[in-house]
């Protein structure tokens, strides 16, 4: 293979998966039917879990992970803790092999400059897990916004809402839920509109179970965000929709408006004697709702890896869609707006390098 850059000399790939939890599983059945994955090599703090998986894959179980970086994979899909994303990329990234990490890149923004810029001082590849960028639905919505369907878009509207709230353990390490759920709805925003957010106003609500506010996290969320165009946008989340998995896009423009999720298993009901019929099987989480724009993702990164297709969502890319969540993160805590030039990272202010330096006295240290 070529260090630093794609593979180009062998006829299927040997990758390592590091984390085999609920979308580490997923990731490895999507890795192990791919036709350009020959040997796929798992590895988790669980052994007793990663056998099993290896087993039922007919896959190889490591024992650890430093056997991922020594037993000669092509490429690491990282699927580990939050905790662990940006030291398993920066090594990955010493070691010279590509990385697929799911968001975040680490759990504050010094730990994210840092990764991004071992990445870029190795020359290899990174990509993030937005896997909503693959989703057809949001897809067509960037056609529409940039085949100029709507006219000038004036407003864009964000819902996201898990059916249940998540363990009191993962909440604890998650970032919060603009870091963690609506970061999701922030990189669409950017993706799809193809504009970049200038300013925030957020705030949220702990008025749920004591395990949002023990986590000095909220279960309901709201922002506003002013794209650098003047159009604005909505955001809302919520840890606790009865009703099912519910993630939708809005998009009104002067000529038009389209909605991105709405479909007869979108958890919603209508009052109207002549509305829609109530949803009879309701999307209940994001594994369902997803699966094919999160396998898509990962034969996307393969394609990258071999060269042939350009890095659909690398470190830099992510790191602007982080920046929001950041700065409405921020805004909650200090009730304020804040501008994003607040945050470190931003294309104004020099290099991620440069950045990451300035950064290492301990801006974005987790206040959760």
């Amino acid at each position: 293979m070529t260090r630093g850059g794609a593979v180009a000399d062998f006829e299927v790939m040997r990758i390592g998966l590091i984390g085999t939890g609920r979308i580490g599983t997923f990731h490895a059945h999507t890795l192990s039917r791919h036709r350009d994955v020959g040997n796929l090599i798992v590895t988790d703090a669980d052994t007793a879990r990663a056998s099993a998986l290896a087993d039922r894959l007919g896959a190889t179980a490591a024992p650890g992970v430093d056997e991922i970086f020594t037993w000669g994979v092509d490429a690491v899909v990282i699927t580990a803790n939050t905790s662990a994303h940006g030291e398993l990329i920066g090594r990955a990234a010493r070691a010279g092999l590509p990385v697929f990490c799911e968001k975040p890149i680490a759990v504050d923004m010094p730990g994210t400059l840092n990764a991004i810029a071992e990445v870029e001082a190795a020359g290899t590849i990174l990509q993030l897990g937005f896997q909503r960028r693959f989703d057809v639905g949001y897809t067509a919505a960037r056609e529409a916004v940039r085949s100029g369907k709507l006219g000038r878009l004036h407003t864009v509207r964000a819902i996201s809402g898990d059916q249940a709230p998540p363990p009191a353990d993962y909440l604890a390490l998650s970032g919060g839920i603009f870091r963690d759920t609506l970061v999701h709805d922030f990189d669409m925003v950017r993706w799809v509109t193809g504009r970049e957010v200038t300013e925030v106003y957020a705030t949220g609500s702990d008025a749920g179970p004591p395990i949002f506010s023990a986590t000095q996290d909220v279960d309901t969320a709201a922002a506003i965000l002013t794209l650098d165009d003047g159009t604005l946008a909505t955001a809302t989340a919520g840890r606790i929709n009865g009703a099912g998995y519910d993630v939708r896009m809005e998009l009104a423009g002067e000529l038009d408006q389209i909605a991105v999720g709405l479909d007869d298993r979108t958890p919603i009901s209508s009052t109207e004697p002549a509305g829609p019929p109530p949803v009879v099987n309701p999307w209940t989480g994001f594994l369902e709702r997803f699966a094919p724009a999160y396998e898509a993702e990962l034969a996307a990164f393969v394609e990258v890896v071999r060269g042939e297709r350009a890095n659909p969502c690398d470190g830099r890319e992510a790191l602007q869609t982080l920046r929001i969540a950041e700065a409405c993160e921020l805004s909650r805590r200090e009730r304020r707006l804040v501008r994003l030039a607040e945050i470190p990272g931003g294309p104004e202010q020099g290099s991620v390098a440069g950045a990451a330096a300035a950064g290492s006295g301990g801006w974005g240290r987790r206040a959760w």
